[in-house]
């Protein structure tokens, strides 16, 4: 079964918007994890406009199944990463400014960089994994940098779902089988929701993880975080 990883970003953004503590970020995080939640991923940014570095220091004292940090790996990203030790540090490259994250990696262009930082965190025990387009040849470059998995940027997959579902997820099944023979694993993750996410999983072979935050926060708006966080289980079986 795919696992599925909560990022609570949207949880943070919500609580700095108004200062204090509600929501309590931590409570939330061990709510997803005793709703079923496999996992907690964060992503701070350099203004920490939603998660903040300390955040991240707290959640490591109290998430019990996975923690995953991901984040463009500037020096301050690297240090903060180090000192928290994560069970897993996705590679994202987006800039400073950037609402969300809105590409992959060119893993070609950058490979010596990517190699340097993810020996670092190999070196320290953390799992790797590096946020890559659907193409087979930015699959290969990962390979090459010595990363442990990707993680498909699956924009492109919901922007052309509602239309043509078999056309938006070709890509990536294509990128999927290309990382299964190269023996790197694979998670996913952007604008996945419950509308798309059980066509991808049960499409994409040998997904080990998908990340949702967005989607999933705007969702128990509606529906109630418990009840959401069991649909996508659900979903994902």
């Amino acid at each position: 079964m795919t696992k599925l990883s909560v990022n609570v970003n949207k949880i943070a953004t919500l609580r700095n918007a108004r200062g204090g503590n509600v929501p309590d970020l931590l409570k939330v995080a061990a709510d997803i994890e005793r709703f079923g939640g496999q996992g907690i991923t964060v992503h701070p940014r350099p203004d920490e406009r939603h998660i903040r570095y300390q955040d991240t220091r707290d959640l490591k004292k109290i998430v019990t199944t996975e923690f995953n940090i991901e984040g463009n790996p500037n020096p301050k990203f690297i240090d903060l990463v180090l000192e928290v030790l994560p069970d897993q540090v996705t590679l994202v490259p987006d800039a400073e400014d950037a609402i969300t994250s809105n590409a992959g990696w060119d893993t070609i262009k950058h490979k010596d960089f990517l190699t340097e930082v993810i020996r670092k965190f190999k070196d320290a025990g953390i799992r790797t994994s590096i946020f890559v387009d659907p193409d087979t040849k930015m699959v290969e470059g990962a390979k090459a940098t010595g990363t442990d998995r990707i993680e498909l940027y699956t924009e492109s997959y919901a922007t052309g779902y509602p239309s043509d579902k078999k056309s938006a997820i070709k890509p990536f099944i294509d990128a999927a089988k290309k990382a299964n023979e190269l023996n790197i694993g694979i998670n996913a993750g952007h604008d996945l929701s419950l509308d798309n996410i059980h066509y991808f999983s049960q499409n994409i072979p040998g997904l080990l993880e998908v990340s949702i935050g967005h989607a999933l926060i705007c969702e128990s708006i509606y529906l109630g975080l418990d009840n959401v966080v069991n649909m996508y289980l659900n979903k994902l079986k």
